[in-house]
């Protein structure tokens, strides 16, 4: 939990040896960096506190004996307007460093929330529901093996105008005090009120907050590298005892009910002389509805899995026959690569999220941790069932960032599976389609039919519904896909009060 380093500030004179001290610790750390990459553990350090508290010169300090391919260093100010487009989290989970590496931040996720606090005026309502998305994405990295340390540099009032009448003297160093800086001195109180907030809502024994009296220049690089080595080493000696993190549960989103495979009949018909007729019909409706989308600057995720051979290809094809091509994305997800399979799984999911007013097709998606890694044992029990808890609450922040989510299983029975398998291997034009891997997953059946129930019932939620499509008929499948997808958009955008004259 939080630890206040230096309370009484104590005077440099009385800490004798303190360079050769601060600099012993630099050397034990540049050992501890190759340890922490040889065992694979990432590390993120983050520095939060007052303006001219010193942030810089201590990471420039902490990383002048480290071994620059190591880390990265990252400087935060407000978001661009590119940045604007996305979840305000996503333009740092994008930045979590690979396993074994460290990735540094001057200034963090908590930006957003401590600066609109005081500037924006935005509800407390608002100011829990970002530290609570935070908590959920540290506790996420914590579990994944990250350190995670976030550092508080506290200065007085009057130490900070001392420093920043100090910076303006010098002509090398005016441009650093800016009339915000100023103008957020003079709010201090408003501010220290913000950043107690902060600390105490967010502070865990998985991502503790330390807080520093930074006003002893040469002492604070010695607090910060003092408690870097001791969660280094404590992360090593974890590592040693082969440690595993407990399955963790909340409760706080509860999934809806929803039927097992099953109970489903995959065999269901559609006519063939009305298919054409409603395909073009729905089309044209989600043409419009997409326009809606775009100009309102709502994003769109739809998710498909399903069964090998189930139609998924087809059927994302119809889906954006009659599509805006510059305003959808479709991301087919197959094994990890090297950057993503070195990173929390969700990592790579972060990167391809679309932009307000786009829409993002995955072909497969974050639902593989708790399908195909569970059964092939790619990743632990304990983190496939951690799993449903994790993508619970990342795709509740797409919802409450405004994103609208729809999931598809599509989902054929075993003997329609053994026809379009046997079609694919007699046709030259599809035989790529099938591959060795597909007859080993047949075998497995029982096993990913048990991992889809699981999957049904820890996530099918009221933000992020499940739609099981009944695909023996691709044509049925595909009118039924549509069908869903317009009706969903046109409940959010009811639901949203948003009228249009095409609604």
């Amino acid at each position: 939990m939080t630890a206040d380093i230096d309370k009484e500030n104590e005077k440099e004179d009385k800490q004798p040896g303190l360079k050769e001290l601060t600099k012993a610790v630099q050397k034990r750390l540049t050992v501890l960096q190759h340890r922490i990459k040889e065992a694979k553990i990432p590390v993120i350090i983050v520095f939060e506190g007052w303006g001219a508290s010193g942030k810089g010169a201590i990471i420039g300090s902490l990383i002048s004996e480290l071994d620059p391919r190591g880390f990265k260093v990252y400087t935060t100010g407000g978001p661009s307007a590119d940045e604007l487009r996305f979840p305000l989290i996503r333009r740092f989970w994008i930045k979590i460093p690979e396993y074994g590496r460290l990735s540094i931040f001057d200034r963090s996720w908590y930006r957003d929330v401590s600066m609109s606090a005081v500037e924006d005026g935005i509800s407390i309502a608002e100011i829990d529901r970002r530290f609570d998305d935070i908590l959920n994405i540290e506790r996420q990295l914590s579990d994944d093996g990250y350190v995670l340390l976030k550092f508080f540099l506290r200065i007085s009032k009057k130490e900070q105008r001392k420093r920043f009448e100090k910076l303006e003297s010098n002509p090398a160093t005016s441009w650093r005090v800016t009339r915000d800086d100023w103008r957020h001195h003079r709010m201090y109180p408003q501010y220290k009120r913000a950043f107690e907030t902060m600390i105490q809502r967010t502070d865990r024994d998985y991502a503790p907050w330390i807080r520093i009296n930074a006003e002893n220049r040469k002492k604070v690089c010695y607090n910060v590298f003092t408690c870097v080595e001791s969660a280094l080493e404590d992360a090593l000696r974890r590592e040693k005892a082969a440690y595993s993190p407990v399955i963790r549960t909340d409760d706080s989103i509860k999934p809806l009910p929803i039927k097992r495979l099953a109970d489903y009949n995959p065999a269901v018909r559609f006519e063939n002389d009305e298919y054409k007729p409603a395909l073009k019909k729905a089309q044209k409706r989600l043409f419009e509805l997409h326009n809606v989308l775009y100009r309102r600057r709502i994003p769109l995720i739809i998710v498909y899995e399903g069964w090998d051979a189930a139609g998924k290809g087809g059927n994302i094809k119809r889906l954006t026959d009659g599509l805006d091509p510059r305003g959808y994305e479709v991301i087919p997800v197959a094994a990890p690569s090297p950057p993503e399979l070195y990173r929390h799984y969700l990592w790579r999911f972060w990167n391809s999220l679309p932009k307000s007013g786009h829409i993002a097709i995955y072909d497969r998606s974050w639902y593989g941790r708790v399908m195909v890694e569970r059964i092939e044992k790619f990743c632990s029990e304990e983190q496939w069932k951690r799993a449903f808890d994790e993508i619970n609450h990342f795709e509740l922040s797409l919802s409450e960032w405004g994103a609208v989510i729809i999931k598809f299983w599509l989902h054929i029975d075993r003997d329609e599976q053994l026809v379009r398998f046997n079609e694919r291997m007699n046709n030259e034009e599809k035989r790529w389609k099938i591959t060795d891997e597909d007859w080993r997953n047949r075998e497995k059946w029982d096993l990913y039919e048990e991992a889809v129930d699981d999957m049904l019932i820890h996530t099918h939620t009221e933000n992020a519904p499940w739609v099981v499509i009944e695909s023996n008929d691709k044509k049925h499948a595909r009118v039924k896909v549509l069908n869903t997808v317009i009706k969903r958009i046109e409940h959010v955008l009811k639901d949203r009060g948003i009228k249009s004259a095409l609604l």
